[in-house]
């Protein structure tokens, strides 16, 4: 009598190959700069020598990863679903190694900041500094910039990103991490900004976006009524969202359904507006790791 062995058995090699790190790396650089030169300076080889590793990373899995061209490499499709792959795996060992070789730090670190600095950047921050800090708690408060240094005052909180000028309170303190205008916002297409009074979509008295706003409308002499106020960005952008009013935004979050009215509609200047970070003395090194974050990712907002 004869045994058959199951089709999975019989279809199996005996091993898969494994990829090699170094040579996932070279390809995810070569990938993103679209070029070999490019990488080769980033991995600090020769063209030639990535050249050969890509060579037989090709050989391994049977694939052609590159289409080569005059002045620069473009992927395959082959290649395409390799540098999704490439990137997991590098980003999976990078994570493994910290875990290992990364003192293992414990404790909470409190950081306090208000809510459209929390939209913007905090997915960001917390995704890094748990990598780099995965026995860490960190404890976020969202809340007004007042607050917030009321809370560190008060020993609460280790860390706070703020807005400058509320009631003078921070005066001195910190450091200025960001600065951008602050403009006026609406509907695309929009007929809220055409209305007599100009209904205006603020947060609660001592925000000092309301008070940029009321000051600039004052002084304009320009007729407007509070249509709608809320601590919530997302609240305010809902309003203009809906076409019931118009609010002072940080330009960087004037995106579609919402554009910038104040350059084709006679709305006052509102000026720049800048956030502080300010750190609780003595809240240690972690928590200057925390704020190192912070200010990386206030860098790259536009």
């Amino acid at each position: 009598m004869t045994t058959l062995q199951p089709p999975s058995t019989l279809a199996m090699p005996a091993s898969l190959p494994l990829l090699d790190t170094d040579v996932l790396r070279t390809f995810v650089a070569i990938a993103e700069s679209g070029s070999f030169t490019r990488a080769a300076n980033q991995v600090f080889r020769t063209p030639s020598a990535l050249s050969m590793q890509i060579k037989r990373l090709e050989e391994t899995l049977g694939k052609t990863l590159f289409i080569r061209e005059a002045r620069q490499v473009k992927l395959t499709p082959d290649g395409e679903v390799l540098l999704s792959y490439g990137r997991r795996l590098l980003k999976l060992n990078e994570e493994a190694v910290t875990q290992f070789l990364l003192p293992a730090i414990c404790g909470t670190v409190r950081l306090g900041t208000s809510d459209d600095v929390g939209t913007r950047i905090l997915p960001g921050v917390l995704a890094q500094f748990a990598r780099s800090h995965p026995a860490t708690q960190v404890d976020v408060v969202i809340g007004r910039s007042v607050d917030m240094i009321e809370r560190l005052d008060a020993g609460e909180l280790d860390l706070i990103v703020v807005t400058a000028g509320n009631d003078g309170q921070e005066t001195g303190r910190g450091k200025v991490v960001h600065s951008e205008p602050l403009v006026w916002a609406g509907r695309e297409g929009g007929i809220a900004v055409m209305k007599k009074p100009l209904p205006v979509s603020l947060a609660n008295p001592g925000c000092t976006w309301r008070n940029m706003a009321l000051k600039s409308l004052d002084q304009a002499a320009v007729d407007y009524r509070i249509a709608y106020t809320s601590e919530s960005c997302s609240a305010q952008a809902a309003a203009m969202i809906a076409d019931l009013a118009v609010a002072p935004f940080p330009a960087s979050m004037v995106k579609p359904p919402l554009r910038r009215l104040d350059k084709e509609y006679d709305l006052p200047p509102l000026g720049d507006y800048q956030l502080l970070l300010i750190q609780r003395q003595g809240s240690g090194d972690t928590c200057d790791t925390l704020a190192g974050h912070v200010v990386d990712a206030l860098q790259g907002v536009r």
